[in-house]
């Protein structure tokens, strides 16, 4: 996996411009909301929600025999953007416990509703996990 960092490009923080992958098996998650494995909402807060939702992102993955520093991308979806720049600090806290100093190409895009009431958030990614 290379990360693709334009000459003269001011820093990205928090994400990657670009990724580049030779080869590997492809895995794509669907989207993740903040609930358990029994599909029950431990919390109506957004920063949580995020962490269980990554978490199933990466337990997913595992299943496939990855690991975080295979995401290549991450599409966040967001209901609710002034949680999410209060939560900026503890969410970063998060994502360097469960994801370390990986940073995938990233997304945050704020929309007007998800479909599970009452996530605040849903992740979804795209991993490539290199062949032996």
């Amino acid at each position: 996996m290379q990360i693709l960092h334009p000459p003269g490009w001011s820093p990205s923080v928090g994400y990657s411009n670009g990724i580049s992958v030779s080869a590997g098996r492809v895995v794509f998650i669907a989207g993740q909301v903040g609930w358990d494995a029994k599909q029950h909402f431990q919390s109506d807060e957004l920063v949580p929600q995020f962490e269980q939702a990554l978490k199933n992102i990466l337990t997913i993955l595992a299943e496939a025999g990855g690991m975080p520093s295979h995401i290549c991308r991450l599409t966040a979806y967001c209901i609710d953007k002034r949680a999410y720049l209060a939560g900026r600090r503890e969410l970063g806290r998060i994502w360097s416990a469960l994801m370390g100093n990986h940073y995938p190409t990233m997304s945050m895009i704020f929309v007007a509703d998800l479909l599970d009431t009452p996530a605040k958030i849903e992740l979804e990614a795209t991993a490539v996990i290199p062949t032996s």
